[in-house]
């Protein structure tokens, strides 16, 4: 069961995010809230010890910190800010911290661009009927949760809790 949890919860709190960003330009709190809630359950069920454990709400609260500034400065949005805060939780102080952050900057850098595009082609997309989901054309911000998700799903399968997992496989 355990190995299921860490297998499952991460990618389906991601998508999740990620489609309620596209569609509607918001990200849920539950979803942070059970990103960090089903961290403790399964780091506890996996036998983390508490150090490990605290070495990974350490990450998340730097993380969190500098998202908050950013937030303060309105560079980034506050549902961004807890999701990548909880996804850190995931990642802990481990090199895959890094590659997961590295691969969410990559991929919302690609993201913005391609917001830009569609946004510039506005009419055009309008005129020849391509579904495109409306906020995404006229809002003012990058649904930034769909780079997070993306990031998360390059970086995870490297992570300290998929390692884990597939320590208890074999």
């Amino acid at each position: 069961m355990t190995i299921a949890c860490i297998v499952v919860i991460l990618p389906f709190c991601l998508a999740l995010a990620a489609f309620s960003d596209l569609f509607t330009m918001a990200i849920p709190n539950r979803i942070s809230a059970i990103l960090l809630g089903a961290f403790i359950i399964v780091a506890l069920l996996a036998n983390i010890g508490v150090g490990q454990i605290g070495l990974h709400i350490a990450a998340a609260a730097v993380v969190f910190a500098v998202c908050f500034c950013l937030f303060a400065a309105s560079i980034m949005g506050g549902g961004d800010a807890k999701l990548l805060t909880a996804c850190t939780v995931w990642f802990g102080l481990d090199a895959s911290l890094v590659a997961f952050l590295v691969y969410v900057s990559i991929f919302g850098g690609l993201l913005t661009l391609a917001v830009l595009f569609l946004r510039s082609h506005e009419n055009a997309i309008l005129a020849s009927g391509i579904p495109v989901p409306q906020l995404l054309l006229t809002a003012k911000k990058i649904p930034y949760g769909i780079a997070i998700a993306l990031g998360g799903f390059a970086a995870y399968p490297s992570s300290p809790m998929m390692q884990l997992a597939f320590a208890q496989l074999s």
